[in-house]
């Protein structure tokens, strides 16, 4: 029997060494709102919606294939050099489109509806995202890993971010509450309701949002309800350069307890607002200015 061929061997010798490579399996996972999310592979193009998703995609390790964010994506700083699609006046639907992205991430309350929902009529496939309380952080960084075939580097940071939120649980779980006013914006007066993650931060340092019963997510409210809730302290939402002019606007109002105590306090907007891990770094100064509180209790 004569021997195969050369080009005949060649092509067996091809075929097993393609065989014998991994396969890049289809990857499906559930958003915030039950949908379920199938990709033939994992993600090698996407966008996100939101500055806070930009993060968690970098987190878990999936900053390489984000070809497209939204304004104000800042954080790290190679966010800052990748093209922007929108932001909070709404989303440039073209732009997202002709990135060609095999998955977009959007912020569900953030994020223009009607926009969001065109999207998905066009063909995309979109993970909506919407975390209500911290231990939600490490869930969706799980998810993007997944989606992004990043699973092995988002394990450790979720790790590290279960491991560090539960030591801050065990240390302020028995603490005496306090109750605060948390400030997201000066004009109009807005804070957060009981279902905003930020709740849960203070909930964690032992702080009793005096606005958790009403229904907006994000409700405006006034001063006259603010002097009558009279809240222990208030926390404010500052950048860089308006902390000083915020804190100063509520000395003219001496009869709240937080006015007349001092209680009158600034965290960086980004550490709190923002859904990511860096929000166990806000909670940490948050968790610090409510022990400085109990500690003036005569």
């Amino acid at each position: 029997m004569q021997s195969m061929p050369f080009h005949h061997r060649l092509g067996l010798l091809v075929i097993c060494l393609l065989l014998s490579l991994p396969l890049q399996a289809a990857v499906s996972v559930s958003d915030d709102f039950g949908q379920t999310i199938t990709l033939p592979q994992p993600a090698r193009r996407i966008v996100s919606l939101a500055p806070h998703i930009t993060e968690l995609l970098f987190a878990a390790g999936a900053g390489a294939a984000v070809v497209g964010t939204s304004e104000y994506s800042d954080y790290p700083d190679a966010a800052t050099r990748i093209a922007r699609i929108g932001g909070g006046g709404g989303l440039d639907l073209e732009a997202i489109i002709a990135l060609q992205p095999d998955l977009v991430v959007a912020w569900q309350s953030g994020n223009p509806p009607g926009q969001v929902q065109r999207l998905q009529e066009l063909g995309l496939r979109v993970f909506r995202s919407e975390p209500h309380t911290l231990q939600d952080i490490p869930r969706t960084l799980q998810r993007l890993g997944q989606l992004a075939g990043t699973a092995a580097a988002a394990q450790p940071v979720m790790d590290a971010f279960i491991r560090r939120l539960h030591a801050l649980r065990e240390r302020y779980a028995s603490r005496p509450p306090v109750s605060v006013f948390y400030q997201v914006w000066d004009q109009p007066l807005m804070t957060v309701n009981g279902a905003h993650l930020v709740n849960d931060v203070l909930q964690l340092c032992g702080g009793e949002n005096i606005f958790a019963d009403l229904p907006v997510l994000a409700p405006q409210v006034s001063i006259e309800a603010v002097l009558a809730r009279n809240p222990q302290a208030i926390i404010i939402a500052a950048d860089h350069d308006d902390a000083a002019t915020l804190t100063a606007a509520w000395q003219r109002w001496p009869q709240l307890q937080a006015v007349r105590n001092a209680h009158l306090y600034t965290l960086r907007r980004e550490l709190l607002v923002r859904h990511t891990v860096r929000i166990l770094d806000g909670a940490e100064q948050l968790c610090d200015r409510m022990e400085q509180v109990r500690n003036s209790r005569p």
